[in-house]
């Protein structure tokens, strides 16, 4: 038997949990995490009655399927949580496209041993798969050009890093949140906000200091779309800095129509026609695969995807009981024992 040391055994420990007043945010901790505090109740119960029944400790093999094709993502995570435990598990590897209905996870072993984490299992899978899906969509639609994920304002903080590290599993080039870019072991990607640039009353007074102090090896790019016509600022700012202008950032707001075919080819245009080709373009705000496919071929360089990415729906998990002591079982509807895959390989 594995170690359950610390694990809730009960209902009547579930009724003894006390919340501290002063937490500062509502997220579960990996230690509550692994002590079952983000389970569905009913696996506590059913711990409860097994133990009772003497059925604890019987082996069996579950299987955990997806509700729609996707890239699936969390398996990782979800290995992690299952790492102490005297389980045998096949899956499919980390970022693998997987088919609608397709078995993506096989766990064998005592069910007292793994059952308690089914519920953070399936939440892991679902919601990672989910966003690493939403990233793929926009790298298809991009082709070379690259993506990066922009999407952590529009989540909560504690899984905005997972969502962020599930997007580039997905295909992002890279991330924005810090936590989330060296999970996924790059170094975070961002230059400006609009806020600097309304601090300092002046676009060419943020670029130029920006250039002057930060390292050689970030990328000289600057919002464009504060305070001056895009293709206006674009140009003031190509002429002052030349060849340290690496590239300038569209983000008009949807209060002005947003960043439309006709703007990225005025700037574009503008750009070629002064000399400054290798000024790249970089598109952000609403951006969405149909967006980047209408707007890819004008002379963009790179994409900021936020709350496509981030809102994305999950791609639901369900974990069946599919062989209790080596027969085959299941639950009307489904198809009693294993179901055959060959491309799981042996995770644990």
């Amino acid at each position: 038997m594995a170690d359950q040391e610390g694990e809730l055994q009960s209902l009547a420990e579930v009724k003894q949990l006390s919340v501290s007043a002063d937490r500062l945010l509502y997220s579960a901790n990996h230690d509550e995490i692994k002590r079952g505090l983000t389970t569905d109740v009913y696996f506590i119960k059913t711990r409860e009655v097994l133990k009772e029944l003497d059925l604890g400790q019987q082996q069996v093999t579950a299987e955990v399927f997806a509700s729609r094709a996707g890239v699936l993502a969390g398996v990782e995570e979800a290995l992690n949580l299952l790492a102490d435990k005297e389980v045998k598990v096949w899956g499919l590897a980390e970022g693998s496209n997987m088919e609608q209905k397709e078995v993506v996870l096989r766990i064998e072993g005592s069910y007292n041993d793994f059952g308690i984490f089914e519920t953070s299992i399936l939440g892991t899978l679902a919601s990672s798969s989910g966003w690493a899906t939403a990233a793929a969509e926009c790298k298809e639609a991009a082709g070379e050009i690259p993506v990066l994920c922009f999407g952590a304002r529009h989540i909560h903080p504690a899984v905005a890093p997972v969502m962020e590290k599930a997007a580039v599993i997905g295909g992002a080039a890279g991330a924005s949140c810090i936590l989330g870019a060296k999970l996924a072991g790059q170094e975070p990607s961002g230059t400006v906000p609009h806020a600097l640039i309304l601090l300092a009353g002046d676009t060419l007074k943020v670029a130029q200091t920006y250039h002057e102090i930060m390292p050689t090896e970030e990328p000289r790019i600057i919002l464009v779309d504060t305070f001056k016509d895009e293709a206006e600022e674009t140009l003031r700012l190509a002429a002052e800095l030349e060849e340290s202008l690496d590239g300038v950032r569209l983000d008009t707001p949807s209060e002005r129509g947003g960043v439309t075919p006709a703007l990225v080819k005025e700037v574009r245009a503008r750009l070629d026609q002064a000399g400054y080709e290798e000024v790249n373009l970089f598109i952000s705000g609403g951006i969405t695969p149909e967006r980047i496919s209408n707007l890819k071929e004008l002379g963009v360089s790179g994409f900021g995807v936020g709350s496509y990415i981030s809102t994305a729906e999950s791609i639901n998990m369900t974990m069946d009981i599919k062989e209790i002591g080596g027969k085959p079982v299941a639950k009307r509807g489904r198809i009693p024992g294993i179901t055959k895959n060959e491309r799981l390989k042996r995770l644990i």
